[in-house]
């Protein structure tokens, strides 16, 4: 399985914050209910980290009124070895 950072992006009115955060913690997901926000310092946005099978596994956790507007970023980590052989390929 992949990991996948989600954001969550919402308008930015309290109303809209309060819907957004009781619309995904009313899923009952795992995911969802530990889901981050932004909210407090201006940023109205909330994060997920979850490890599924693809991009589209990631999007279908997501309520549908917020799907389209989500985006989905896999991650990855790198061993020092492999930066080595990586930067050991973009020499001059």
């Amino acid at each position: 399985m992949a990991k996948f950072l989600i954001e969550v992006p919402h308008e930015s009115e309290k109303t809209a914050c309060a819907k957004a955060a009781k619309l995904l913690l009313a899923t009952g997901s795992h995911f969802i209910t530990n889901a981050d926000w932004g909210c407090s310092d201006g940023e109205h946005t909330g994060w997920l980290t979850v490890e599924v099978g693809s991009k589209e596994e990631a999007r279908a956790i997501l309520p549908v009124p917020y799907r389209p507007h989500a985006r989905i970023v896999k991650l990855n980590k790198f061993t020092i070895n492999e930066l080595d052989h990586l930067l050991g390929l973009h020499k001059p």
